[in-house]
C-alpha cells in the first residue's frame, strides 16, 4: 500500500470511545495500523467511500485488494483509556458527574430500605407479629425503630393485639388528647387509649340513630384490657320536631319532657367487658350551650332499670358512680334492689342527687346487705329521718369504712341521731358531716362521740355553726383521744384558741401513730445496712474457717 492511499482511508475509520473527550484527559494518539481495523466486515460494507479529488480515483492502485491486517496492540495505559475508561480515575467524573452533588453516602443500608419498606406497606402486611416473637426475623434495635417510626393513624383492627410496645400507644394518645394523665390507668399507655376511645364513642352514641354495632366490633378487639369506664354524658334519643303552634318557652321551664326517652342501654357491651371494675355514668349533656332543654337531663324509670340489671350483672366491678342525675327516691330504690348482695362492690358514690328520706331508708338497707367500704352521699336531701334509718344500719355489724354525708338537711337532730349511733359502731374511720346546719346543741353528741369512738380517726365539722362554747367541749374531748389525727373545723365558729389546742393534739396523735407504725414495720423487716453487715460476718467467718483448715492440713 503507497503512502498516498494512506491518506484517503483515513476518514473510513471511527475514534475510539473516548476520542470526544477532552485532549488533556486523553492519552497518545495509537498507531497508524489499527485504521485498517475500521475496514468494512460485510458484503454491504465492500464499497469504500470516494475521495474528495477524482483524479486519485483513476489510480490503478485502488483495484488493488486490501491485505488483511492483524488486530491492534496497545500498551496499558492505552487499554485502560480506550476498552475501561471507568478504571482510569481521570475520566470517572465524566461518567457519573450529571449530578455534581451525588455522593456514595447518599446511598442507604439494605436494613433501612427493608424497615421502611415494613413501616409503609404496615396496613396491608403487619409483620409485627413475628417480631415479638421469642426469636425473632430481625434484631431488637430494628424492631424498636419500626415501632418508633410506625404512623399513629393505623387502622385499631390491626394495632390493637399485634402491639405491645408503651411507646407507642403513648404516641397514640399525645397526638390524640392534649392532657393524658396515665395515673388513672394504671401507668398503662395501652389501656388509656382503650378506654378513652370507648368513652367517646359512648359519649358520642344517639339511641335510635348510631349503630350499635360499631361498638361491638370495636369492644372484640379491646374489651379485655378496659378496667375503668368514666362517662361524662350520655345523649338522649332524637325527638321527632314539634309543630310550632305548641311551643312555647314556658314548656321547656316547666319540665316538658317524655319518661320513655331512654339513654344508652349498658347492656349491650358489658358482657364484653370482663374485667371492668370501675364504672361512672352522668345522665346529661355537656356544653348543651342555648339548645338546652330538660330532656337532655332526665333520668328516667327506664334508664335506672337498665343501668340497676347492667351493675347487678357485673360481677366484678368494684366502684360505681351515678353523680349529677337527678337520682330520687324511686330510683334509688330500684337500684338498691338490685345491687343488694352484691359480690365485688365496695364503693358506692350517689353524691349531687336529689335523694331524701325514702331513699335514706334503701341505702340503710344496704349497709346492712353489701360489703361496701366508701359510701358518698355528698349534695343530697337527706334530713333527720333518713339518718335515723342510716344511724340504725351503723348500728349493727358492716364493712362501710368511709361515709360522706357534707351538704345535706341533718340538722341537730339527724346530728345527734348519727352521733349516738356510731358510738355502737366498730368499723367507720372517716365521717364528714360538713355543712349540715349543725349548731352548739349538737357539740356535746359530737364531743361524747370522739372520747368513746377509738374507730374514727377524721372527721369534717366544717361550715357549722358550733359556736365558742361547742369548740370548748371539742378541745376537752380531743384531750382524751389519742386515735383520732384530722379534725376539720373550718368555718365552724370553734375559737382561735381551740383551734390551735386541737391542731396540737392532732400533730401528736399523728407522729405516735407513725412512730407505732414504723417500729411495727422494724420488727418485721430488717434494713438492708444490717442485712449487709451480717452478710459480710458470716462470710469473714467463714474465710476464717477456710484459712483455719488449710493450715491444719499443711
Amino acid at each position: 500500500m503507497s503512502d498516498e492511499q494512506q491518506p484517503a482511508a483515513a476518514p473510513a475509520t471511527e475514534d475510539p470511545p473516548a476520542a470526544a473527550t477532552a485532549e488533556e484527559s486523553a492519552p497518545a494518539d495509537p498507531p497508524e495500523e489499527p485504521t485498517a481495523a475500521a475496514a468494512p466486515q460485510s458484503a454491504s460494507d465492500t464499497t469504500k467511500p470516494e475521495p474528495e479529488n477524482a483524479e486519485d480515483t483513476s489510480s490503478p492502485a485502488m483495484a488493488e485488494p486490501v491485505a488483511p491486517v492483524e488486530p491492534p496492540v496497545y500498551s496499558l495505559e492505552q487499554s485502560v483509556s480506550y476498552e475501561n475508561p471507568a478504571a482510569d480515575p481521570r475520566r470517572m467524573r465524566r461518567i457519573i458527574a450529571e449530578d455534581p452533588e451525588w455522593t456514595l453516602a447518599t446511598v442507604s443500608l439494605l436494613s433501612d430500605l427493608t424497615m421502611g419498606n415494613i413501616i409503609k406497606n404496615f396496613s396491608q402486611n403487619p409483620i409485627l407479629k413475628d417480631i415479638e416473637k421469642k426469636i425473632p426475623p430481625l434484631p431488637a434495635k430494628c424492631q424498636t425503630d419500626i415501632l418508633n417510626q410506625l404512623s399513629t393513624d393505623i387502622p385499631i383492627d390491626i394495632t390493637a393485639n399485634l402491639i405491645e410496645s408503651e411507646d407507642y400507644w403513648k404516641r397514640c394518645c399525645k397526638s390524640k388528647w392534649a392532657v393524658c394523665d396515665v395515673s388513672h390507668f394504671g401507668g398503662s399507655w395501652r389501656r388509656m387509649f382503650f378506654e378513652r376511645q370507648l368513652e367517646e364513642m359512648v359519649e358520642s352514641f344517639t339511641p335510635g340513630t348510631s349503630d350499635i354495632s360499631l361498638l361491638k366490633e370495636y369492644l372484640k378487639l379491646v374489651g379485655h384490657y378496659v378496667m375503668r369506664l368514666n362517662i361524662r354524658q350520655l345523649l338522649p334519643p332524637i325527638r321527632e320536631p314539634v309543630p310550632e303552634d305548641d311551643t312555647s318557652d314556658a314548656g321547656s321551664d316547666a319540665g316538658d319532657v317524655i319518661e320513655n326517652d331512654s339513654h344508652f342501654d349498658f347492656n349491650d357491651i358489658f358482657p364484653q367487658l370482663p374485667k371492668i371494675e370501675e364504672f361512672s355514668v352522668v345522665y346529661g349533656v355537656n356544653k348543651c350551650n342555648l339548645n338546652f332543654e330538660w330532656n337532655l337531663f332526665l333520668f328516667t324509670t327506664t334508664d335506672c332499670l337498665n343501668l340497676s340489671k347492667c351493675v347487678k350483672a357485673c360481677t366484678t366491678l368494684k366502684k360505681f358512680s351515678l353523680m349529677r342525675s337527678k337520682v330520687d327516691d324511686e330510683k334509688v330504690r330500684i337500684l338498691v334492689k338490685h345491687i343488694l348482695d352484691h359480690p365485688s362492690l365496695e364503693e358506692l358514690d350517689l353524691s349531687f342527687n336529689k335523694i331524701g328520706d325514702k331513699g335514706a331508708r334503701a341505702i340503710g338497707k344496704l349497709i346492712n346487705n353489701s360489703k361496701i367500704k366508701k359510701l358518698n352521699l355528698l349534695d343530697n336531701q337527706i334530713g333527720p329521718q333518713g339518718m335515723s334509718a342510716i344511724g340504725h344500719a351503723l348500728k349493727k355489724p358492716t364493712t362501710l369504712k368511709d361515709l360522706n354525708l357534707r351538704l345535706n338537711k341533718l340538722g341537730d337532730e339527724g346530728a345527734q341521731a348519727l352521733c349516738v349511733a356510731m358510738l355502737e359502731n366498730g368499723t367507720v374511720e372517716t365521717l364528714n358531716m360538713a355543712a349540715n346546719d349543725v349548731t352548739e346543741q349538737t357539740s356535746q353528741f359530737i364531743a361524747q362521740l370522739i372520747v368513746s369512738n377509738s374507730t374514727l380517726q377524721r372527721m369534717d365539722l366544717s361550715c357549722n355553726k358550733l359556736g365558742t362554747d361547742g369548740g370548748k367541749q371539742l378541745q376537752e374531748a380531743m384531750e382524751e383521744n389519742s386515735e383520732m389525727t384530722e379534725l376539720n373545723l373550718k368555718l365552724t365558729s370553734c375559737g382561735q384558741e381551740s383551734e390551735y389546742c386541737i391542731s396540737n393534739i392532732l400533730d401528736r396523735n399523728l407522729a405516735e401513730k407513725m412512730k407505732e407504725e414504723e417500729e411495727s414495720f422494724l420488727s418485721v423487716y430488717k434494713p438492708p445496712v444490717e442485712r449487709a453487715t451480717t452478710f459480710h460476718k458470716e462470710r469473714s467467718m467463714a474465710s476464717r474457717r477456710t484459712t483455719a483448715a488449710a493450715s491444719r492440713a499443711r
